[in-house]
Order: structure tokens, then C-alpha cells, then sequence
């Protein structure tokens, strides 16, 4: 158990202790209590709200409980000193021996060092990317399908069972639009003149190989056959295709789904039906009509009488309607069944969305909690795009895509790690540049490389010592300073930061503290530059040598552990 768990562990079973002896109530809800490093590190190594928390609900005020739970804080083992700040916070300081065996735990853990059961083996659907199958992987979709990737590793990480899934949408218009383009690339392969591909269609170079490989096999079968004869065959093979061309693409990132769900095979397996036989069993779904719209109504506007989800129930703004009025289904039915069909194998379910869908959030959390009856959380992560840019000036778009920069072209250029790693480095609903020269800019201002760079330089310790040592002793962790104690108290909030991010669904916090721990090494191997007695490697002392260097080890498996929960490699040395 880690330290910080450790000491919350101490805090809650002192509390019991105080509840058995009637200085609190038994029925106190404590979740929001917590230890944690203290905003300003003077005031102590752990801090807790615990006597803010819980004084109301208890029926008294935060200093005097405050009193009551310092005073039993101080005999517990490993606190030194207890002191409470302001209107009731409880500062503690930590025995140096509780310290040294944290970076201890960080070397027996290895891998493993920051993991936890904290997900107690619930079990989480994570849906990201989902592209529509119409062409390869752009640079839109780049940033969800990271996001969404680092998010599902962090919750296995965190204790979860985890699936990826991809939801293919094939049942809609987009993939007639898309067998129509390859029917006219099939003619092209064939000899025919097919001019400028029109208004309408995807131009893309992609399609090319689809129209070659149907050529091949058909001949001019389907030339001039009437479309009804040819959509659905070009419609199945061009998404085919189109799927392994996107499974390809993903790979370059690293990214691999457990689970690929056809909506088309969704709605060929009735779950639509299904899904709207249920609420209306549950009376959540009715007959009835939509208002007008609202301002000048279209002239072909009028009401009819159409399946409402009731969901206004749920928090939604409106009920909606799960059908049109020629009886398919709307996307809001379609997106209703597909996640009722997820919910059936989930305990959670997280969606990663572009943020242009926003207005979709209120209807499919109505849904689910509809669906469920409220018994599987439901969250959707909105995700901002990606401005590109070279040298500050927008990238130009790519020809063979048709429209758009390839997923591909971008990690050929720069690499999987560096796009990864970038990605990450701001919340997923902010906005983000993407510049292709500062993102391999060797400089404390591109994390991608002051992280890497870390990692570069701890490793290059185990190759230089053994130039300066044959052996070394022991490691004596009472012969590091102040600074070092600092780097260990640092690493020793690893874990909560696992923790507190898979809650959050946030994975940027894990590559926010990586910055932080290693600018906080950087700035402690620096100190060597002006002092050789405060390098890692001191020539004449294999003590200090070799605390310092269990010391670096340390902090180098952390930052390998956070950079693998990224899908980043830590690299042994930089080109």
C-alpha cells in the first residue's frame, strides 16, 4: 500500500475510533475526505480536510474537531508532527523513515509501482474514434482516439476491466455516398473516362485500390447495371476496406479495439426494437407529437404522430422522437440501442466525442439513464480539435485524402510517441495546436522532449558509473539532502495521481505530473553543473553515488510507468 493510501487508511480508522467513542456520529458520510500533499509544502509533508469535511454534518465547528483528530494523529506511527492551520485544517508531518521506504516501494513495484484496485473490477465500455468508414484516419480524429486509448490503459491501471470498442457507422447515407464513389473509380479502373469526380462524392486517392480490386473481380458486370443491382455489394466491400484501412492507421498510434460494433448489424438484429419494446414496458416511450419548430415554421412542416422517448425524465430538454415519420429509425433511436446493447456487458460506459457533438450529451445520458434505470454511469469526454500548423502557418491539406491531413502522414513525420505524448499535454476539451516544429523542438518548452530527455539521462547513469566504479555499496538513503527527500515525496504522489485521473477520466493529469517530475530532476541534476559534489556521480564517494543513483532509478521507472499509461516509449537515449 502506498503512502498516501496508507495514511488515509490511519485517518479513517482514527475515525472509527472517535465514532466508538461518541465524539462522532456513526452515519457520517466521509467521501470527501482526503490526505494530500498541502498546497504550500512549508505547512507540511500530508494535509487533510477531514475536520472541515465532517464538523457541520457532525453538529459542531471544524477547530474543535480539528482538536480531537490532531490529538489522535499524533500517536499514530510515522507522524511526527500534527498542527492545525486556519478554521480547521490538520497539517502532518511524515517520519523520514516512511519516505525512504516509498522509494523502496517504487523499486520492488517496478511496473507495477502506481497501480491499484481502486476500480475493484467494475467493468468500463470505452467507445472512441468511431470514425465513419469512408476513409483513411485524419488528424480530426487523432486526438479522440488517443485520448480515448490512454484513458482505457489508465483505467486498467486503476483496477477497471476494461473494453475498447469502435462503434462502425455503416447504416447511414455517408456509406451509399461512399459506394457511389467507388462505383465511379471501379469505372475509372476499367478504362472508362469519369472526368472530375462530382459534387458529392469522396475524391479521395483511397478509393482507388477499392475500384481496382472490384474491377478485378466483376469485370463490367456492374458498369451499367441500375444501382440496385451494386449498391449493397460496393456498399460491403468499399466498408470493409475502408475498416482495415483505418485498423492500419490506428496501429501507427499504437491503438487497438477489443470490440468492432456494426450499427448496420445492430439494426439488422432488431435492437432498435428491442431497445423501444423496453421503454415502453416501462411506459418511456409514447405515441405522441413534437411542438412546431420554434420561429417561422418550414412550409412543409406538419404533425404527426411519432414514438417520444420520455426523456424529459432524464434531464433532457425535450422528449425525442426514436423514429421518423417513414418509420427508420432516427440517429437518436439508432444511438439509443446501440448503447442499451453496451449496457448489457457494462457496469460504466464512456463515450469520447469530437466537440461539435455537444448538443447530443443531454439526449443519450437521458437514454441510458433511461435504459439502465439509473444503475450505469454513464460520461461522455468532449474532445476538441486539432489546429495544425508548420512553423506557425496552417498545413496544407492533403491530395490523396481529398480533403483532410492523414493520421498517417503526421506520425510518419514526427512519430507515434511524439503525437501521442502531445495530445495529452492539455485537457481534452481545450483547444490545441499542433505546430510539426515544436512538437520535436528540443527545448524545456516541448514536453514531449524535456520528459524524454529525463528518462534519456537516468538511463545513461547505469552505462557511465561502472566507468567510475567497480562496485558500489549498499544504498544509504539517510545520506540524501533535502532536495532529493523532496524528488522521493514527489514520486511518492505518483499513485494518487493515477487514481485521482482515472476518477476524473482526465489522462492529461498523468502527463501534467511527468513535466513536473521531471523538471523537479532536471533542476536537481543541474545543481551538478556548478557543484561536482552534487552530481549524481561523485568520483570520490560510492556512498552518495550509489543513494543518488537508487534515487534516479526511482524517478526513472516513474516516469517509464506514466509514459506507458501515454502508450509513449521511455527512451534510453535521444538521436
Amino acid at each position: 500500500m502506498y503512502i498516501f493510501a496508507h495514511f488515509s487508511n490511519e485517518l479513517d480508522a482514527l475515525l472509527d475510533a472517535m465514532v466508538a467513542a461518541g465524539e462522532l456520529p456513526a452515519d457520517l458520510n466521509r467521501k470527501a475526505v482526503t490526505v494530500e500533499p498541502p498546497r504550500d509544502p512549508s505547512h507540511g509533508d500530508m494535509a487533510t480536510n477531514a475536520a472541515m469535511v465532517l464538523a457541520k454534518p457532525a453538529g459542531t465547528n471544524p477547530r474543535a474537531l480539528a482538536e480531537l483528530i490532531a490529538a489522535r494523529l499524533r500517536s499514530v506511527t510515522n507522524v511526527e508532527s500534527v498542527e492545525i492551520a486556519g478554521p480547521g485544517f490538520i497539517n502532518m508531518r511524515i517520519a523520514r523513515g516512511a519516505w525512504e521506504a516509498e522509494l523502496q516501494a517504487v523499486h520492488d513495484g517496478g511496473a507495477d509501482f502506481g497501480g491499484s484496485d481502486m476500480g475493484k473490477g467494475v467493468r468500463v465500455n470505452v467507445e472512441y474514434v468511431s470514425a465513419n468508414p469512408t476513409g483513411p484516419m485524419h488528424m480530426g480524429h487523432c486526438r479522440g482516439a488517443v485520448v480515448g486509448d490512454a484513458l482505457a490503459t489508465l483505467l486498467e491501471y486503476a483496477g477497471h476491466e476494461v473494453t475498447r470498442e469502435y462503434y462502425i457507422n455503416d447504416a447511414g447515407g455517408q456509406v451509399d455516398v461512399l459506394a457511389r464513389s467507388v462505383h465511379l473509380r471501379y469505372r475509372e479502373a476499367l478504362g472508362d473516362a469519369v472526368g472530375e469526380v462530382p459534387e458529392g462524392l469522396y475524391p479521395g486517392d483511397y478509393l482507388v485500390p477499392v475500384g481496382q480490386k472490384l474491377a478485378a473481380d466483376y469485370g463490367r458486370k456492374f458498369v451499367d447495371a441500375p444501382e440496385s443491382e451494386w449498391l449493397a455489394l460496393f456498399r460491403t466491400t468499399a466498408v470493409a476496406d475502408m475498416m482495415d484501412m483505418i485498423r492500419a492507421d490506428l496501429a501507427l498510434l499504437g491503438i487497438h479495439h477489443d470490440l468492432f460494433s456494426s450499427e448496420a448489424e445492430l439494426q439488422a438484429a432488431g435492437k432498435p426494437e428491442a431497445a423501444e419494446k423496453w421503454l415502453r414496458d416501462h411506459d418511456l416511450v409514447y405515441d405522441g407529437m413534437l411542438e412546431a419548430p420554434k420561429g417561422e415554421t418550414p412550409e412543409d412542416w406538419e404533425q404527426v404522430v411519432l414514438p417520444l422517448s420520455r426523456s424529459t425524465q432524464f434531464g433532457d430538454d425535450q422528449d425525442r422522437p426514436i423514429k421518423k415519420s417513414n418509420g427508420s429509425w432516427t440517429y437518436f433511436g439508432a444511438d439509443m440501442a446501440y448503447h442499451y446493447q453496451k449496457a448489457q456487458s457494462a457496469d460504466q460506459l464512456i463515450d469520447i466525442w469530437g466537440a461539435d457533438h455537444a448538443g447530443t450529451v443531454k439526449r443519450i445520458t437521458a437514454a441510458v439513464a433511461a435504459l439502465t434505470e439509473g444503475k450505469v454511469r454513464f460520461d461522455v469526454k468532449l474532445v476538441q480539435m486539432v489546429r495544425l500548423l508548420r512553423d506557425g502557418e496552417p498545413v496544407k491539406m492533403s491530395k490523396r485524402a481529398g480533403n483532410f491531413v492523414t493520421l498517417a502522414d503526421v506520425v510518419n513525420e514526427v512519430g507515434k510517441d511524439v503525437v501521442r505524448f502531445t495530445m495529452l499535454t492539455r485537457k481534452a476539451d481545450a483547444q490545441m495546436d499542433f505546430d510539426f516544429a515544436k512538437v520535436v523542438e528540443a527545448s524545456k518548452d516541448n514536453p514531449v522532449f524535456y520528459v524524454q530527455y529525463a528518462h534519456a539521462r537516468i538511463s545513461s547513469l547505469g552505462r557511465r558509473v561502472s566507468e567510475a566504479f567497480e562496485t558500489l555499496p549498499t544504498p544509504d538513503l539517510s545520506l540524501l539532502g533535502a532536495e532529493e527527500l523532496a524528488l522521493i515525496q514527489l514520486l511518492a504522489t505518483f499513485p494518487r495521481i493515477v487514481d485521482g485521473a482515472a476518477q476524473a477520466r482526465e489522462p492529461h493529469r498523468v502527463a501534467f505530473y511527468l513535466y513536473d517530475l521531471a523538471a523537479a530532476f532536471h533542476g536537481w541534476w543541474n545543481m551538478g553543473n556548478d557543484d561536482p559534489a552534487r552530481r549524481v556521480i561523485v568520483a570520490d564517494d560510492a556512498a552518495i553515488t550509489a543513494s543518488r543513483l537508487f534515487l534516479s532509478a526511482g524517478i526513472g521507472q516513474v516516469i517509464k510507468n506514466g509514459l506507458a499509461l501515454m502508450g509513449v516509449a521511455a527512451l534510453e537515449e535521444l538521436n
